[in-house]
């Protein structure tokens, strides 16, 4: 176990607004001085063996099956040996779980479980299959009136919240359609979409206006939804344990354990406040913990 008192070189991918200023904190689109903008789909900007500790929090998913072990790869590269890898991303265990039992639960006629059950789809299937900013995940959020909010927040925590608590600070949004809706959705994006979609969302309204006068409107759409499902909100892959696990081995690491927001093979881990929040709630309840070591040659 490292131990906070030593001096670690530590790196964080995918970063977004969760960063520590004394590490390398790299995402896609940097939005402090202590972030660095570089395209994680290209590589890490780091030499061989100079890192002993390396984070990234729901980014992996983001990435197709096809780049996700070249990317883990990097992380290896980048690590000095019994450096350690710490991963966190979406777990499918947890969410299908949750689905089946609100499945069973509104089967069986229970009260409010109707609502918890359309959750549980959109919690499930959203992020996958949208072909717009926000999906559907955004708009139920955006509703005036949510009837199963405290479930949502148990579920995935203080984002759930916060984004919420700011619908409810802004007038206006009675009776607003899905489209007329998008200024609440691309703010949503900040929340729940991830840190490559950031990297390509300022696309030249000149080009787009080009493409809609050379095509027909039938091929500008498909065009459109196969330009935002390359832009990195959509899930591309979903992990449970065992396949992160599988994954992570291939990869190289050895150690592999499945932790939870607190626990760490770095000592005081929770001191950071990247898997937690200050009060000591877990930042993202729906997620999969897993680390792993970089084995000496």
């Amino acid at each position: 176990m490292y131990n906070l008192n030593r001096k670690l070189k530590c790196l964080n991918l995918g970063c977004g607004s969760r960063y520590v200023p004394d590490w390398d904190n790299f995402d896609f689109v940097a939005n402090s001085e202590h972030v660095v903008p570089h395209n994680l789909i290209a590589g890490l900007p780091a030499k061989d063996d100079s890192y002993d500790f390396v984070y990234h929090s729901h980014l992996l998913e983001h990435f197709s099956f096809y780049q996700a072990p070249i990317f883990l790869q990097e992380c290896f590269r980048v690590l000095r040996p019994n450096g350690i890898l710490r991963v966190v991303v979406p777990d499918l265990e947890s969410v299908v779980n949750g689905y089946l039992d609100a499945l069973k639960k509104v089967e069986n006629n229970l009260s409010g479980w109707e609502d918890n059950y359309r959750w549980m789809q959109i919690e499930l299937l959203d992020q996958l299959v949208r072909n717009q900013p926000g999906g559907l995940m955004s708009f139920y959020l955006s509703q005036e009136h949510i009837p199963n909010l405290d479930f949502i927040i148990q579920r995935l925590g203080s984002e759930a919240k916060k984004f919420t608590d700011r619908e409810r600070s802004q007038s206006g949004n009675q009776g607003k359609t899905y489209a007329s809706n998008f200024p609440t959705i691309s703010r949503t994006l900040e929340s729940f979409a991830q840190p490559i979609y950031r990297f390509f969302c300022y696309s030249s309204y000149r080009r787009n206006a080009f493409l809609k006068l050379i095509l027909s409107s039938k091929e500008y759409q498909s065009l459109r939804i196969g330009s935002f499902r390359q832009m990195g909100e959509v899930h591309q892959w979903m992990y449970d344990r065992y396949s992160l696990t599988q994954l992570i081995q291939q990869c190289g690491f050895i150690d592999i354990i499945q932790r939870n927001a607190t626990t760490s093979y770095l000592e005081g881990w929770s001191a950071y406040n990247l898997d937690t929040e200050p009060d000591g709630s877990v930042y993202k309840p729906d997620s999969l913990f897993v680390e792993a070591i970089k084995p000496e040659l």
